[in-house]
Formats: structure tokens, sequence, C-alpha cells
């Protein structure tokens, strides 16, 4: 075991809070949604499966390696893969949070297209990188694919064919299903994921009124 059980501790509080106050949003009905935090290069802190995020113990985090595997007690989310996949990914991921918000849901059933474009809204700032409203970010939409495997590998690869144009993504979405989003620290991370849904009440109340 490499990680501290002091990093172990501070990990597992850090995200029993961010359940507390995601679930006090209304973003995890039922058992919905997963978070994790990197405790290492090797391996990161998970909510086990099954739980309701609004009222997680201590026993209701556990440590995975960076493949998805148990190296502690506890059964992993079946999603664990979406997690680790973006750790691998990007050693400067600290944290990655995962909700089922009823307007993340929703924007993704509205929305036919492969990704969702944000443009002319100054919370777009709220996102590490982004210093205009004039910037254009593309949040893709991938299909509610169960077998997590193929879905994780789909979005990595996309994740990585758009570092190389020099975009950097800070979330993504599953049709019917939820918001992915991470960051450098759980800050970035909750900032971002505020940011998204503030924006996705936005784009659904344009559309309202546009009929």
């Amino acid at each position: 075991m490499e990680y501290s059980q002091r990093d172990f501790d501070l990990a597992a509080k850090n995200l029993i809070k961010t359940g507390i106050l995601l679930n006090s949003k209304g973003w995890l009905p039922a058992t919905s949604g997963n978070f994790s935090q990197r405790l290492d290069s090797h391996c990161c802190a998970v909510t086990v499966s099954g739980k309701h995020k609004g009222y997680l113990t201590t026993n209701d985090i556990m440590v995975v390696d960076l493949k998805g595997n148990a190296i502690s007690q506890g059964k992993p989310s079946a999603e664990t893969l979406l997690h680790t996949s973006l750790y691998n990914l990007d050693d400067n991921i600290g944290t990655i949070l995962h909700t089922h918000s009823l307007n993340g849901t929703l924007l993704t059933r509205l929305i036919k297209d492969s990704a969702w474009h944000i443009e002319g809204y100054e919370l777009q700032k709220a996102f590490r990188g982004i210093s205009s409203h004039e910037s254009k970010i593309k949040i893709p939409i991938f299909e509610n694919n169960q077998n997590i495997p193929v879905l994780a590998e789909e979005v990595i690869n996309y994740l990585n064919k758009a570092f190389k144009q020099g975009i950097y993504t800070w979330a993504y979405l599953i049709r019917g299903h939820g918001i992915y989003t991470w960051g450098f620290d759980l800050k970035d991370a909750l900032r971002h994921l505020e940011a998204i849904e503030y924006l996705i009440e936005c784009e659904l109340e344009l559309m309202r009124i546009k009929g």
C-alpha cells in the first residue's frame, strides 16, 4: 500500500462532504452518481457501489488501483473505469465527480448532436484555461453504453484526439444518464460542475422560451 492513511482519510472526508453538498442541490437522486479523488500515481479513493451519496460514511469510500481493481474492502461502482481511465490520461487530474441532475439528463435527450456547444456566456470563464466569453466550448455527449470498458475507451479516444488538437475538455455528458466533470483538485471539479449546471439551466430555459 503506497498511499498514506492520512491521505485516504482526507479524501474520504472530502467525498463525504461533496455528497452532502451535491445531494442538497438535487443532483444525486436515489443511489446515483459517484466520486473519486486521486491518492497517488497508482490509486484513488472512490465511492462504493449502491450507496446514497447524500449519506456517505467512511465505510462507503474505498481504494482502487488505476486499472479499477479493489485494493481495500468494498465493491467499487460499476463505472469505476470511467474514473481511473481519466486519471491515467492526465496526471494533473485530482478529483472526478459524476452526477445525475434532472437538467443534465434532460439536455442530452433534447440535443440530438454528439456534442453540446457553449458560446457567449460570461460563466464560461469558470472553466480552467478559459478567459473569455467569446471562447467556444464543446462538451461531448456519449451514448449510454452499459459496457463500461467500451465506453471508457470511447471517452479516452475522444479526449486524446482533442488534446492533440490543443483542446482541453473538462466534462462530458452521457445521454439520458448524467454529467462527468473533473479538475486538478476538488475546488476545480466543483467549480466546473456548478458552471455546467448553470449553463445547462440557461440552455433549457432558452429552449423553453423559443418553443
